[in-house]
Order: C-alpha cells, then sequence, then structure tokens
C-alpha cells in the first residue's frame, strides 16, 4: 500500500489536538475534568443510539437503557474517583488515579501496537484480527512495567496498587477495545463516528476505558482508599 503523505497529516494533527486537549482536561483542574468527560460521556452516547439503529432498526430504543451501564456508569466512576474528597491530600492528589488509568491505556494500547507490528503471528481474536497475542501480552507486560516505574518514581501509593491499576487497564482495556469492534461489526461500520479524523468517534477513542474504569474502581474503593 503507497503512503498517503495527506492521510498521514490529518492523523498526526488530530492525534497532537486530541492529546492537549486530553491534557489540558486531565491536568488544569476538576472543573475541566468534569467538562472535558461530560462532553465525551454524551458523544460516546450519541454514537451508541447510531450503533443501536443500525444493528436493530426496528427495536432500537428498547436497548437503549445498556448505554447506562455501558457508558454512564463508567464516566459517573471516574468523575468520582478525580472529585471524592481524601482527608488531608490535595487537588494534586486526586488527578493520580485517573491519570493512571487513562496514561495506562494509552501506553498498552502503544506498547501492543509495536510489539505486534515487529513479531505479531497469531491472530487474538476473529473479532479484531489485526491484534495478536504477541502484541496483546506484549503491550501488558510493557504497561505493567512502566506504570510500576512511573508510579515508584512519583512515590504516591504502593508499587503493588499500580501493578495492579496498569494490569486492569491493559487487560480490561483490550476486552473493551474487542468490545466496542463486535458492536461495529454487528452494525457493519468500520468507525463508530469521525469526531476525530483519521481515528474515528468517540467510541472508537475510549471503548478500552468504558471497561477498564469499573473494575480499577472497585480495587481503589475497596484497597486504596
Amino acid at each position: 500500500m503507497a503512503f498517503d503523505t495527506q492521510t498521514f497529516k490529518t492523523r498526526t494533527l488530530t492525534a497532537i489536538v486530541f492529546a492537549i486537549v486530553m491534557l489540558t482536561g486531565l491536568l488544569w483542574n476538576k472543573w475541566s475534568f468534569i467538562v472535558l468527560f461530560t462532553l465525551i460521556h454524551f458523544g460516546c452516547w450519541y454514537e451508541f443510539i447510531k450503533l443501536l439503529q443500525k444493528i436493530y432498526p426496528e427495536n432500537f430504543k428498547s436497548r437503549i437503557p445498556l448505554g447506562l451501564f455501558y457508558i454512564t456508569l463508567p464516566f459517573i466512576l471516574l468523575i468520582i474517583l478525580r472529585v471524592a474528597p481524601v482527608a488531608g491530600k490535595d487537588d494534586n492528589f486526586l488527578k493520580i488515579v485517573p491519570c493512571g488509568i487513562i496514561f495506562s491505556i494509552w501506553i498498552n494500547d502503544t506498547m501492543a501496537y509495536i510489539v505486534g507490528s515487529f513479531i505479531g503471528k497469531n491472530p487474538l481474536s476473529k473479532i479484531s484480527p489485526k491484534k495478536t497475542w504477541e502484541g496483546t501480552i506484549g503491550g501488558i507486560l510493557l504497561c505493567v512495567i512502566t506504570i510500576s516505574l512511573i508510579g515508584k518514581a512519583i512515590g504516591i501509593y504502593s508499587l503493588t496498587d499500580w501493578m495492579i491499576i496498569a494490569l486492569c487497564s491493559s487487560v480490561f482495556g483490550t476486552f473493551g477495545d474487542l468490545l466496542e469492534s463486535k458492536i461495529k461489526r454487528m452494525a457493519s461500520v468500520k468507525d463508530s463516528g469521525n469526531f476525530m479524523p483519521g481515528h474515528g468517534g468517540f467510541l472508537d477513542r475510549f471503548d478500552s476505558l468504558l471497561i477498564v474504569i469499573p473494575f480499577v474502581s472497585i480495587y481503589y474503593f475497596l484497597f486504596m482508599r
């Protein structure tokens, strides 16, 4: 396949803008965080309904309540992680776990792609044939190692906590990606939307996060508070 310069430029510019917006929302203050993920929440809902209309054209409205568990609950939990007060801790402390989740997903996706590109041979699933076992395992291991080192350097929470956050994010993030791929296949579409030229829609960008958040939240409120 010939290298498409224009497509590469579009994808690169979109990725840069996306990273700037995400980092601003994540790191500025709790209100920027709430605004960012509220907008993402409604963007995911819009695309979810569009997909349901394609999959179940006759009775899609009866499936809409599924979105409360698939989309709304995870974003509520994420905002709670960010704003729930912790005795004796300031606002900067509250950024740590949400940022850890999102950075873990980014690192896992990047490492899985790199490892899979070099040594990937065995497809992980028919749902997403481009994913390989080698890339998936490599992404998980490198994500856990990287996040553990960063967590240890930061000095907040234990090494075990960071290892579990990274492991949950990489493993369940992969399941989230496969689930959204299955939904798109059922709807016979390539992307859930087109809000990010060259990168797809809201669900394409945050499918992993939706599945990861409940599992990390359970661990956080049981063992890290």
